[in-house]
C-alpha cells in the first residue's frame, strides 16, 4: 500500500518500543524520529507546497507492525494540506468531508446557497436605499416636530404674557390659537408616522427574510455538524467503535469541538486499525513558522492536544499496552523535602522539579500533603503561592490562617519579590529587558497558554542575561548555545516565564526541557531561587535564596 512506508535507512540497530507512546507527555522514540526525518525530506521536496508549509502545520508519524511482522510507518497531517485532505503519501481522513457527491458536500452547498442569498439581500440596492431613506427621514421628522414644538413653546409664552391684559374676545382667540397648534402637531406626527411606517415596512420585509435565512442556516449547520460527528466512528485496538458525539458526551463541553477527529494522531490510529496493523509508537511534530498566538517551533515534537484529541485518544488507545503517564508517577514519595527557612509562623521549602505544589487528580505526593503531615497543628490553606510541577525552587508556607492571609495580600499587592533562573535554548541578544505579552489559557489544549492581545491578561517580566553556555545540552539534544538568565516576574500568570521565553515576541528561546513550548529534556531548567517579603509577625523584610544547582551545566 502506498500509505505504508518502509524505512529508507537501516533501522537494524533501533530496538522496538516495549510500550506504546503516552501521547500527552512523551519523548519521541528513535524510530519515530527516523520516520519524521523521512517525512521532512519528503515535504522539503514538494516545491508547490512550500509557501503553505512555511505558514506551519502539524504532522504525525505512527510506527506499525504488519500482519506479516514487517515494521514500517504511516504519516499524516492535521486538517487540510494544499486545499485537500487526501494526498498519496499520507493516510486518508477518518471521514472525507470533501467527497463531492456525499451528503455533507451536498448539504454544505445548500448552506452556501443560503449564505449567498443572505449576502445578496444585504447588498440589494433597494434594501440599502430604503434603509438610508428611513434613517434620513427619521432624522428629518425629528427636526420638523422639534421645530413645531419650539414654535408652540414660544407661542404659549407669548399667550401667557398677553392673558392678563386681553378682553374676553381676545382670550377666546388665544385659546383657539393654542388648540390649532396642538392639532397641527398631532397632524404632523400622524403624517410622519405614516410616512416612516411605509419605509419601515419595506425595510422589515428584507430583514425578516434575512433573519429567516439566518435561522435556517444556523439550524441546518448545527444538524450537519452533528451528522458529521456521527460519521467519525473511531476504532480502538479491541475493535470497538464509537462516534465523536458519544466520546464527548461526558466532557465539560458535552459536544465535540470543530475539527475533532481531523488531527494527525486519530487519523494514523484509525488507518492502522482498519488494516489490522499493530501500532508501536507515535509522535507529532511541527513544520514551518509558528502561529501568531500559539508557540510552535519548526521540527519540534509536541504532545497531542487534550481538548480535541483527549477523549478520542483515550478510547482509541484501549487495548494497547501504553506507557504510564509520567505526571502520575510518584517520583518524590521518598524524597526528603528541604526546609530552607523556618520559624514559628512560616517556613520556606525548596520544591524539587516534578513534585506538585498542591494535590492533583491522582494520588501522588505534594508539598501541601507533606506540610500537612509535618505541621498537623497548622491552620489555614498553608500553601501561599504555587510553582508548576516541572519547576523547582522556593515555596512559602504559612502555619496559621492569619499569616496565610497576610502573605497572600502581599502577593496580591505585588510587594513580594520573586526571582527565577533558567537555561534557555538559544541566544538572547539584548542583555536585559522588559517583556509584556498578555496571556490566556488555550481552552482546547490545557494547560497550554497563548498570547492574546485582545482577551489575554497582562503579564510582565523583567529579565537579565547572566551568561551564555558553550552549546549542546546536558538535558536534551539541542546544539544551540544556551543562555543562562534571571527573571523577575511582575505578575503571576500561568506559564508566564515559559511563554515569555519561547514566544517570538518575547526572547524567542524556550526554556531547556519545556516540552509544551520547546523541547523535552531530563527536566525543565527553571528554578525559583529568591523570595523577598515582609514577615507578617515581626515586620522585618525577609530575603530567602536557594541556588538552582544547575548553574554550571554548560
Amino acid at each position: 500500500m502506498d500509505k505504508l512506508h518502509y524505512f529508507a535507512d537501516s533501522i537494524f540497530l533501533l530496538s522496538l518500543p516495549e510500550k506504546f507512546t503516552y501521547p500527552f507527555h512523551y519523548t519521541p522514540h528513535p524510530l519515530c524520529v527516523a520516520a519524521a526525518g523521512e517525512v521532512g525530506r519528503y515535504l522539503a521536496a514538494k516545491g508547490k507546497w512550500q509557501e503553505e508549509l512555511r505558514k506551519g502545520k502539524m504532522f504525525g508519524v505512527l510506527i506499525v507492525r504488519t500482519v506479516e511482522g514487517k515494521v514500517g510507518y504511516l504519516a499524516a497531517f492535521s486538517g487540510i494540506l494544499a486545499g485537500k485532505n487526501r494526498h498519496a503519501y499520507f493516510v486518508p481522513p477518518v471521514y472525507d468531508v470533501q467527497e463531492p457527491d456525499g451528503f455533507f458536500g451536498i448539504e454544505e452547498k445548500q448552506i452556501s446557497g443560503i449564505n449567498r442569498r443572505i449576502e445578496e439581500l444585504q447588498a440589494d440596492v433597494r434594501y440599502k436605499d430604503c434603509k438610508q431613506r428611513l434613517a434620513d427621514e427619521t432624522v428629518l421628522a425629528g427636526q420638523v416636530l422639534d421645530e413645531i414644538r419650539q414654535r408652540m413653546k414660544a407661542a404659549k409664552e407669548e399667550r401667557d404674557r398677553l392673558r392678563s391684559a386681553v378682553t374676553q374676545v381676545d382670550s377666546e382667540q388665544l385659546i383657539r390659537e393654542s388648540q390649532f397648534q396642538k392639532a397641527e402637531l398631532k397632524r404632523q406626527k400622524q403624517h410622519w408616522k405614516n410616512r416612516l411606517s411605509s419605509l419601515q415596512a419595506e425595510v422589515e420585509a428584507f430583514e425578516t427574510e434575512i433573519e429567516r435565512l439566518k435561522t435556517e442556516r444556523k439550524t441546518r449547520s448545527a444538524a450537519l455538524q452533528q451528522w458529521l460527528f456521527k460519521q467519525f466512528r473511531m476504532l480502538n485496538a479491541r475493535g470497538e467503535e464509537r462516534d465523536l458525539c458519544d466520546l464527548f458526551k461526558d466532557t465539560v463541553q458535552k459536544t465535540p469541538p470543530a475539527g475533532a477527529g481531523e488531527c494527525a494522531a486519530p487519523k494514523l490510529l484509525q488507518y492502522a486499525y482498519r488494516n489490522g496493523w499493530q501500532p508501536l509508537a507515535m509522535a507529532e511534530f511541527w513544520w514551518g513558522d509558528s502561529p501568531k498566538n500559539e508557540i510552535r517551533r519548526h521540527g519540534y515534537y509536541y504532545p497531542a492536544c487534550k481538548g480535541k484529541c483527549g477523549p478520542i485518544l483515550k478510547h482509541m488507545l484501549q487495548g494497547l499496552h501504553v506507557e504510564e503517564n509520567p505526571l502520575e508517577t510518584d517520583m518524590h514519595r521518598e524524597t526528603e523535602l528541604e526546609i530552607v527557612y523556618e520559624d514559628e509562623w512560616l517556613s520556606v521549602v525548596n520544591k524539587p522539579a516534578g513534585m506538585l505544589s498542591v494535590p492533583g487528580k491522582s494520588d501522588i505526593d505534594s508539598v501541601y500533603g507533606r506540610m500537612r503531615r509535618m505541621y498537623p497543628e497548622a491552620t489555614g490553606p498553608m500553601i501561599v503561592h504555587r510553582l508548576d510541577m516541572a519547576t523547582s525552587g522556593l515555596l512559602l508556607i504559612a502555619k496559621t490562617k492569619e499569616v496565610h492571609q497576610n502573605l497572600q495580600a502581599q502577593f496580591k499587592n505585588r510587594t513580594v519579590c520573586k526571582r527565577y533562573v533558567a537555561w534557555l535554548d538559544g541566544i538572547v541578544e539584548e542583555k536585559e529587558g522588559h517583556i509584556e505579552l498578555p496571556l490566556r489559557p488555550d481552552p482546547e489544549d490545557r494547560p497550554r497558554q497563548v498570547v492574546d492581545v485582545v482577551r489575554g491578561k497582562t503579564a510582565v517580566t523583567d529579565y537579565r542575561v547572566l551568561r551564555t553556555g558553550m552549546g549542546g545540552s546536558a538535558g536534551g539534544d539541542s546544539q544551540t548555545a544556551p543562555t543562562f538568565v534571571s527573571f523577575v516576574p511582575k505578575t503571576g500568570r500561568t506559564h508566564q516565564l515559559r511563554i515569555h521565553s519561547a514566544h517570538p515576541l518575547g526572547l524567542n528561546a524556550p526554556i531547556v526541557g519545556d516540552e509544551l513550548y520547546g523541547k523535552k529534556a531530563d527536566r525543565l531548567y527553571l528554578h525559583a531561587e529568591y523570595l523577598g517579603f515582609i514577615h507578617p509577625v515581626s515586620g522585618i523584610y525577609m530575603e530567602v535564596e536557594k541556588r538552582a544547582g544547575f548553574e554550571d551545566l554548560w
